[in-house]
């Protein structure tokens, strides 16, 4: 059976959908995905057989008039089909993306712990930060702006990216071949102290023309 993913108001989430999320044996228990219900207006689930596989937490706004899908929380299940369960979540996001924005530039917003998350944005332009570059003026503005609206921002440090204690919600998700993922990329998430709380704010941009393909259903 092909992967089904739909998306509804987190709000209408009732405590069965929560303890199927929790049960995914991902990394937020019963309290995050509480506060995650609370905190964000949309809830996607990606199944295969009727199983949850995954899941995100999202929310479609405009920071200073520019259109962004901010991902509160997204968690894919460790299983051999992870990478479709990935690419299914992001290509929802691309399409409500598109429904809201249609013929703009989108900036996409996350948190991530780890390297392996950056696979999500592999679609996007400009992913900020990235290795060999130094962020300068707008692009980390955007950075604060983004941990303000996650709200990490009191203990957020704007050069390398890394918010302290804001492990309330993040990318969750592990490569299938870590032995491949960008060395350089492992080494930024060098400053990442995942085990004490840190996470670090990244995000990148779709053009419209982009988003167009991205989006299409």
């Amino acid at each position: 059976m092909p992967l089904e993913v739909a998306t509804n108001d987190a709000v209408a989430l009732t405590d069965t959908d929560l303890d199927e999320m929790g049960s995914m044996e991902g990394a937020f228990d019963i309290g995050a995905l509480s506060k995650a219900k609370e905190d964000w207006v949309l809830a996607t689930t990606a199944r295969i057989d009727g199983k949850l596989h995954g899941f995100m937490f999202s929310t479609l706004e405009r920071i200073g008039g520019t259109p962004c899908v901010l991902i509160g929380m997204l968690s894919v299940r460790r299983h051999s089909k992870r990478d479709t369960v990935l690419r299914g979540l992001m290509g929802e996001a691309y399409h409500r993306a598109l429904m809201a924005f249609p013929d703009e530039d989108v900036v996409v917003g996350s948190r991530f712990v780890a390297a392996d998350g950056l696979e999500a944005f592999d679609k996007l332009d400009e992913v900020t930060p990235s290795p060999g570059t130094r962020a300068v003026g707008e692009e980390r503005a955007w950075g604060r702006r983004l941990a303000k609206r996650f709200a990490v921002d009191s203990k957020y440090e704007a050069q390398s990216f890394v918010a302290k204690n804001g492990q309330s919600g993040f990318l969750d998700f592990e490569s299938t071949k870590p032995e491949d993922l960008d060395p350089e990329i492992v080494e930024m998430f060098g400053a990442v102290d995942a085990d004490a709380g840190d996470v670090m704010v990244v995000y990148g941009w779709t053009m419209a023309e982009d988003l167009v393909k991205l989006g299409a259903r």
